[in-house]
């Protein structure tokens, strides 16, 4: 395999893992926003995709094609109760904070 096409491979799965991060994101956003109404479910869902393995991306990802499902659900909920998650959304919430002090 040459570089060039060592390459033009890189860029294609960059660009296949924003798509689906983007989508999954949608959906996340969404899916955090029904269970937690009320609250800005934006640096929730980021810290979500932050801590979700590739496999979770494409779970996730294919709900924004078929809509969120049960699987979908019970993947989101589980990256949420992870500690790295939970670390990441209390930090968020605390910049959040001082914006309005």
């Amino acid at each position: 395999m040459t570089l060039t096409t060592l390459a033009a491979c890189n860029i294609a799965q960059g660009t296949a893992d924003i798509i689906a991060r983007d989508q999954a994101r949608g959906v996340v956003n969404d899916v955090v926003a029904e269970r937690f109404p009320g609250i800005d479910a934006t640096p929730v869902t980021d810290c979500v995709i932050d801590n979700a393995s590739a496999q979770e991306i494409l779970i996730v990802a294919g709900a924004a094609v078929t809509g969120v499902t049960e699987q979908t659900s019970r993947t989101v909920s589980g990256i949420l109760q992870r500690p790295d998650t939970v670390l990441c959304i209390s930090r968020n919430a605390l910049v959040s904070l001082e914006a309005f002090a």
